[in-house]
């Protein structure tokens, strides 16, 4: 991604890379050197320098798409009042995905101010225009077939032989299962009671969440999901929250299914303890304090009481007066 006016906090140039939502790679306009982000990836050798390489490249090339989509929607001139109208932003999303019979896709889309602007697709060395204002330069770009032939080729050959190398460097990381812990909690508000199930410290972050009853799935309208979330450790959390009637919380049940399970699990909200129950805990742990400290009393004064007597024999409980 990049921005048109830095000094707003916003980056000429900043790339990051990930395999499978970890993140490995930084690179940044001011350093022009691409930065290891994760332990695995320090060991890539020759793949590191290709891809320290291509950065370098898009980072020039990504100026000039820039100032083109820019020209073409008359937003690189000035105003009447001398200033640049602006800032603009400009996102670049292309990477590619292997999957388990080893077919490839892959993607390559503009992002410009914030919206959908363009897309590439290799099978026909074109591209789609997401709005109005991108027609001219789906049109320009067409035209330079080289370029297309060359974006097809990242996307067709490149990128899958870089993916499985990192994926080969990621052994026993990338390829984990950390199954997710889970519970279901109920929250009680004057409006209304809602449950919700959270699955906590879980990798890969692909997770489905779901509410049941009577064994069947709920209508996700009744739902709330939320995306998983990164911890900072590597692993991340989900949540999914669902309003119920009042006392009916135990007629739902979340389900979680996760490659870390080998089945799915299926966890319901289990009330705590009577009131009169943790009462009664309370009060034998403070009873347990009284009687050590009286305990401890009694113990000091026998002391001072034998002290007193000069006698060597057994302690013996005196007559308090």
């Amino acid at each position: 991604m990049g921005a048109t006016e830095p000094d707003l906090g916003l980056p000429l140039f900043q790339a990051v890379g990930y395999v499978d939502e970890q993140l490995f790679v930084f690179y940044d306009h001011e350093s022009r050197r691409a930065e290891p982000r994760a332990p695995w990836v320090r060991a890539a050798g020759p793949l590191w320098l290709q891809l320290s390489q291509s950065l370098k490249g898009w980072d020039h090339m990504f100026t000039l798409d820039f100032w083109t989509i820019m020209d073409n929607r008359n937003h690189s001139s000035v105003t009447n009042l001398g200033v640049s109208p602006g800032p603009h932003t400009l996102q670049v999303a292309l990477g590619c995905e292997v999957g388990a019979d080893n077919s490839t896709r892959g993607f390559w889309t503009y992002g410009y101010d914030g919206e959908d602007h363009l897309e590439f697709r290799p099978e026909t060395l074109s591209w789609r225009a997401a709005e109005p204002g991108a027609w001219a330069t789906k049109m320009e770009w067409e035209v330079n077939t080289i370029r297309a032939r060359q974006n097809r080729a990242y996307l067709d050959r490149l990128c899958p032989e870089q993916l499985g190398q990192l994926l080969q460097l990621g052994t026993g990381v990338l390829d984990r299962r950390v199954p997710p812990s889970v519970r279901v909690t109920r929250h009680v508000a004057s409006a209304a009671t809602t449950l919700q199930c959270q699955a906590l410290s879980f990798y890969p972050p692909n997770i489905t969440m779901r509410w049941l009853t009577a064994r069947q799935p709920l209508d996700t309208q009744h739902t709330e999901p939320g995306d998983p979330l990164p911890n900072g450790d590597g692993t991340y959390q989900a949540r999914v929250a669902l309003a119920v009637p009042p006392g009916e919380e135990q007629r739902y049940a979340c389900q979680v299914q996760h490659p870390g399970l080998e089945q799915p699990l299926t966890t319901t909200w289990e009330p705590s303890a009577s009131g009169a129950l943790v009462f009664g805990i309370i009060s034998g742990t403070l009873l347990g304090v009284v009687l050590t400290f009286l305990t401890g009393v009694l113990f000091r004064f026998l002391r001072r009481r034998r002290a007193s007597r000069g006698t060597l024999g057994s302690y013996v409980l005196a007559d308090l007066e």
